[in-house]
């Protein structure tokens, strides 16, 4: 009798595997179909009995496991008072930063470095030229900040097109800090990643700059003294 349970509950196991694996197919059917552009990272069932949470760049959003209904939107425990919703961005945000690359960003290092931040800037905006101006004081707090570029102006503006010249530099620090600094950058083209800069961007829902992005991927908006984010770091390094 043990035996035959035993044999039952494995079959009932791998059915509700396939079931789960059509549902995905079908959720990937159609977002496929419906936006072929669009490069899905991951599907997988959601905290909510059918729907499927899918993980698109930075970006996370929500499909009927029929592949019919897309949500947008945050899931919340209403019980625990916790976004469930916000706690998985915060991963897909440094997988997508991960994915780029140090070698797409701008980066201002200290000696001795206790957090990473990923800072979205336009050149011509004056608190990204206030909190760059103050560059030493978050060196001297170890924060490690890895520039990406996001001109508001949109691609083709005198933002974007300084940002690129910034970029071909031969010195890109250095021209990165005259150009906050007010002085127009020599123009020059070259091979950037300005573009993926601004797709990120967009994934990330950016709304204005500076943007601060720490290492787990809790989004800071706006500007914040070097001692205030050291501290919102630590306490974020601190939690589980």
């Amino acid at each position: 009798m043990k035996k035959i349970v035993k044999v039952a509950a494995l079959s009932l196991f791998g059915l509700t595997l396939s079931v789960a694996q059509a549902d995905e197919d079908a959720v990937k059917q159609a977002l496929t179909k419906a936006m072929p552009s669009v490069k899905l990272e991951s599907i997988k069932p959601s905290p909510i009995n059918g729907l499927y949470e899918v993980t698109v760049g930075g970006n996370i959003i929500y499909v009927s496991e029929d592949g019919k209904y897309l949500v947008q939107g945050h899931v919340v425990d209403i019980a625990a008072r916790t976004d469930l919703t916000e706690e998985k961005l915060g991963g897909a945000r440094k997988q997508a930063l991960d994915k780029l690359g140090l070698d797409k960003m701008i980066v201002f290092k200290p000696k001795e470095s206790k957090y990473t931040v990923s800072i979205f800037t336009d050149i011509d905006c004056g608190y990204c030229r206030k909190l760059h101006s103050e560059i030493d004081q978050y060196m001297a707090e170890g924060i490690t900040i890895q520039y990406l570029f996001f001109p508001r102006a949109g691609k083709g503006s005198d933002s974007y097109n300084k940002a690129i010249s910034v970029w071909c530099a031969d010195d890109r620090k250095a021209a990165l800090t005259a150009a906050k600094k007010g002085d127009t950058p020599p123009a020059k083209t070259c091979a950037n990643p300005i573009d993926e800069h601004m797709q990120l961007a967009e994934q990330f829902e950016v709304k204005g700059t500076p943007m601060i992005v720490t290492g787990k991927g809790t989004i800071f908006p706006g500007y914040l003294p070097a001692k205030q984010l050291a501290e919102a770091l630590a306490d974020e390094k601190g939690q589980k």
